[in-house]
């Protein structure tokens, strides 16, 4: 691994690995071999009358070339491709060479029929990607964010000095600052989710042309319907070009984005906190914060994720924005833009893990967080001004004001010294003098 390219093979293989049966040239050829084998077995379901003499009992055969596909007929499948200079060609002669074997080459000239290249890419491709999100994504992703649920729960009733435009602000629970990325992530999980994976099929330029002039009897658009849902668990667009038009791609590419973005804003808080010594962070024995400072425990996995969602974000974008474009019936941009659909995918499970790990070494410092609280008295000036005007006492804002702003350090007698003064019946003064920083939280949700 250490000669290749992209890190992702390289450097992070282990981290990505279990992505390689669904982005990877093997997978790619794999999915395109299981949508051939489907299709034939559709035709033969319909029936058409050539097909009549196929026996179902050879349907197991069909499908165990999927089944037992391997690295070998992959290899196969890219000889067989030198020769045509075309990837889907090359499957197509393959299964052929299959049904010879078989000898069932009789009913081989129904592989691919009437089809063009993009009615299995664009097939094959929503597929891997829809099992990708499903069987590597979702998982993972529920596994970071019951992770945050868990260190929300825990830190529910911890206080600590919330801090807007970076300056000390009313006070808030830690727990409270994870469950509002918690749920900003419930949320764009479940849009995510309602993201449709919408199939392409409908030969060379999505009117069934040959499949119509070959049998005018038959209703080709209900078979292609019938094929892509119930063959393929996937939606067929009605009308298309040569190719997908690729929408609800790009809405899907949007959704991880966004998810990405809202993870984005998680590492930077954490590594704020972890600046501002709210975290250490667990030592590991041999680890090396530093090659030239030995005390140094560096944060080093939010660190990786935020640059490894940055890039995945960068690439979600582009194919967001491309792939719906494509000069009249079809141009060839897509094709190797998509080769690249794997990537984005592959640096947010980067991402995924290091953040996992990254929470797993955090230990909260709650005497930080405590020795914040109580050197900044000052906020618990909107309490006070806010009970002052229940009161209808004359400008408490203005009053705090000149109490607070721009003062280095207030503590709680300068505060307490403040209420003494006011012109309030005694039992309101008491009132104020309960609220410290550390109770001044509010309520959650």
């Amino acid at each position: 691994m250490l000669t290749a390219i992209s890190p992702i093979d390289g450097r992070y293989h282990n981290k990505t690995k279990e992505l390689a049966e669904y982005f990877s040239e093997y997978a790619l050829i794999k999915y395109r071999v299981f949508v051939e084998i489907q299709y034939f077995i559709a035709l033969c379901n319909h029936p058409l009358p050539q097909l009549d003499g196929f026996k179902v009992d050879m349907i197991d055969d069909l499908n165990n070339i999927f089944e037992n596909f391997n690295l070998q007929d992959a290899l196969e499948i890219k000889n067989i491709e030198k020769t045509t200079n075309h990837d889907v060609k090359a499957v197509e002669y393959f299964l052929k060479n299959k049904f010879d074997k078989l000898h069932i080459g009789q009913y081989k000239e129904f592989i691919h029929f009437a089809l063009t290249s993009q009615d299995i890419n664009n097939t094959a491709t929503p597929l891997l990607i829809k099992n990708a999100v499903e069987q590597v994504y979702v998982p993972l992703f529920q596994q970071l964010r019951n992770i945050l649920q868990n260190c929300a729960n825990e830190w529910t009733s911890i206080p600590m000095l919330a801090r807007t435009h970076g300056q000390a602000a009313s006070p808030t629970l830690l727990g409270k600052e994870f469950k509002v990325f918690i749920e900003r992530l419930d949320v764009q999980i479940e849009q995510l989710k309602t993201v449709p994976y919408r199939a392409k099929f409908g030969g060379a330029t999505g009117n069934f042309n040959a499949h119509f002039v070959s049998y005018p009897t038959i209703d080709w658009r209900i078979f292609g319907n019938h094929f892509v849902q119930e063959y393929l668990g996937l939606e067929r667009s009605q009308y298309t070009t040569q190719i997908a038009h690729y929408d609800n791609l790009a809405a899907l590419f949007q959704a991880l984005k966004r998810i990405n973005t809202i993870l984005i804003d998680l590492c930077r808080d954490i590594w704020t906190y972890v600046s501002m010594d709210y975290f250490k962070q667990r030592v590991i024995k041999n680890e090396v914060g530093s090659s030239a400072m030995p005390h140094k425990v560096n944060p080093i996995d939010f660190e990786n994720a935020e640059g490894n969602l940055g890039i995945a974000n960068a690439l979600f974008t582009h194919l967001a924005d491309k792939l719906p474009i494509s000069r009249l019936q079809r141009d060839l941009t897509d094709s190797t833009v998509l080769r690249n659909v794997g990537v984005p995918f592959g640096h947010t499970i980067i991402a995924f893990k290091s953040i996992i790990k990254g929470m797993g070494k955090l230990l909260l410092n709650e005497s930080k967080l405590a020795e914040d609280l109580e050197n900044n008295w000052m906020v618990v000036s909107e309490a006070i001004q806010n009970i002052l005007r229940r009161e209808g006492y004359p400008q408490p804002y203005e009053a705090l004001k000149a109490l607070t702003r721009g003062k280095a350090s207030i503590k709680q007698e300068d505060i307490h010294e403040f209420i003494d003064g006011l012109d309030i019946h005694e039992i309101v003064k008491d009132e104020l003098k309960q609220i410290t920083p550390q109770n001044y939280v509010g309520i959650m949700g």
